[in-house]
């Protein structure tokens, strides 16, 4: 006897329509490069334009100097506190423009020398900075190529654009110094440490050992923050994948003679760089260099943080000055990047915390030190910062896409409305203060990049003679001819001169024109007069003939 099938499906309830996936935000593998290039190209517009809007900081004359040396004479004599890579590439173009060097023991007054030779300042100056745009190619090239090898092509798009879009990125990628060299060639050769880590072939252990010589040979820094870099890293790779004690020893025995490759290659490509100099060691230029560097960070430099005069500088230092020289919007995504660290699964968590360690082996000592003068210091940190905050823009984009799209806008908007003036930008935290000088000076606002439009103002105003710069400062001479100031007389911070009086803040708040803070309720005379006009990040004052 058969039995009847119940109708079960009239009796049961429809079940509900699966709701619509929601958007993501995808930019397809093949396009993701071409998308990088173009803001790639953009930035590099941005960075060209502000050549000529800029007189010369403070540190480009000495590095011509010493790099118009190494390339013309293949000695590295003048001044050895920074490696010579990036003052090589400063060089290049002056030199195969017929610039050469003029002689002087002194290297900022060699500098001053090389740059006005043959009345052609701006372009000698142009073709400096110049020099350092390759840097910066490299730099978003390395950002790109990591990011989309761990987290695909959106990703990789994403954060080579948030990078090309930081304005301190643009500011030093736009002067002929060794920061921005320094940025992209540390985090070259963090990333293909960890390349050859995951694969040690003899092949990544050559380029591994390369790349690390170049980022010690674009700044002392290199020997503390890649070191630490990679421990924090293997740190990172012991918490997640939990190796046991003969794993570790297995790991450390296949890997030795890829560690002794890179050693190798990368001693044998640092005394290269010294043209094989030997003095009883090799390279002795070089461990002069590190002397001088360690020096100077023992005794410190005049430094400003928040109304604070130091010379030894404080803790906190680099924290203060990310906070509020980073555009906000991505502070915003990289603090949600570190949300999604601690979601992620094991191998993804892995993969997060590479960049994390490079940006933690940066800021740690850099905390430590006592020459507290810039965020340009730890430059390389926003490749890592970059990295992160397009992944936690990502994820929002596949969740809330105004959100990001929103975040993305305002970082852009922040930095545009501020150019040419990347230097002194500060982002929106600091709107209630009438000028950025009041929490930081030095390379984060007035590196004496607007002693041309000072020039300007004064030949406008009519200006006979201008008081301005350190009592017998050699620089004056220099000044005089280029940008064209007119003629010179040094402030004496306790003899009041009639006419016009041009202040740097950074002379003033970290060394007070020779006070230097040795009298607690003695400010420098100009101190007491209302500003003029500010030119730039120059105040100007004027006291009248007689009074």
């Amino acid at each position: 006897m058969s039995r009847k099938k119940p109708a079960v499906a009239a009796a049961q309830p429809a079940a509900p329509a699966p709701s619509a996936p929601a958007p993501s935000f995808t930019i397809p593998e093949r396009l993701a490069l071409p998308i990088a290039l173009v803001f790639v190209a953009i930035a590099i517009i941005r960075i060209v334009s502000t050549y000529h809007v800029f007189a010369t900081t403070s540190d480009e004359p000495a590095h011509i100097a010493c790099g118009l040396e190494y390339v013309a004479n293949h000695t590295y004599k003048l001044e050895s506190q920074h490696p010579p890579l990036a003052r090589a590439f400063i060089a290049l173009l002056p030199y195969l423009s017929g610039t050469r060097p003029r002689g002087h023991t002194n290297f900022q007054q060699e500098g001053w020398d090389d740059i006005i030779y043959e009345h052609h300042p701006d372009d000698t100056l142009t073709r400096m900075r110049l020099g350092i745009l390759p840097f910066f190619v490299l730099g978003c090239l390395v950002t790109f190529y990591w990011t989309r090898r761990y987290f695909g092509g959106t990703a990789a798009a994403l954060a080579t654009a948030l990078f090309t879009l930081i304005p301190p990125v643009l500011a030093h990628a736009g002067l002929a110094t060794t920061d921005m060299a320094l940025a992209s060639c540390l985090a070259l050769a963090f990333f293909m440490l960890v390349r050859w880590a995951e694969e040690p072939t003899t092949r990544r252990a050559v380029a591994a050992g390369f790349c690390t010589a170049l980022a010690a040979l674009s700044k002392f820094t290199a020997l503390g923050f890649l070191p630490i870099g990679v421990v924090l890293a293997l740190v990172a790779w012991y918490l997640v994948a939990r190796p046991s004690a003969s794993d570790i020893a297995a790991i450390a025995k296949q890997r030795a003679g890829g560690i002794a490759i890179m050693a190798g290659v990368a001693a044998l490509t640092i005394w290269a760089a010294f043209f094989f100099s030997w003095n009883g060691v090799p390279a002795p230029e070089y461990f002069d260099g590190i002397t001088i560097a360690m020096g100077h960070n023992k005794t410190g430099h005049p430094a400003w943080l928040l109304g604070q005069h130091s010379v030894t500088g404080w803790w906190y230092y680099f924290l203060v000055a990310l906070g509020v020289k980073t555009p906000m919007g991505l502070l915003i995504l990289f603090g949600i990047s570190l949300v999604l660290v601690k979601r992620s699964k094991a191998q993804t968590r892995l993969h997060l915390l590479m960049p994390l360690a490079f940006a933690l082996g940066i800021l740690l000592p850099a905390m430590q030190g006592n020459v507290n003068i810039g965020v340009r210091h730890i430059l390389p940190i926003y490749i890592p910062i970059a990295i992160l905050a397009a992944l936690g823009a990502e994820h929002l984009l596949r969740r809330q896409p105004i959100i990001p799209a929103l975040l993305i806008a305002w970082i852009a908007v922040s930095g545009a409305i501020h150019h040419p003036d990347y230097i002194p930008y500060f982002n929106e935290s600091t709107l209630l203060l009438d000028d950025g000088d009041h929490i930081l000076t030095d390379s984060d606002y007035d590196w004496g990049q607007d002693r041309k439009r000072l020039a300007k103002r004064l030949k406008e105003l009519g200006a006979t003679q201008v008081n301005f710069g350190l009592v017998n400062s050699p620089e004056n001479s220099f000044l005089e001819a280029y940008p064209g100031l007119p003629p010179i007389t040094s402030i004496d911070p306790t003899k009041p001169v009639p006419g016009w009086t041009a202040v740097r803040p950074t002379e003033e708040r970290a060394f007070q024109y020779g006070l230097e803070y040795r009298y607690p309720n003695l400010e420098p005379w100009f101190m007491y007069l209302p500003r003029k006009e500010t030119v730039g990040t120059i105040w100007l004052y004027y006291l009248p003939p007689g009074s």
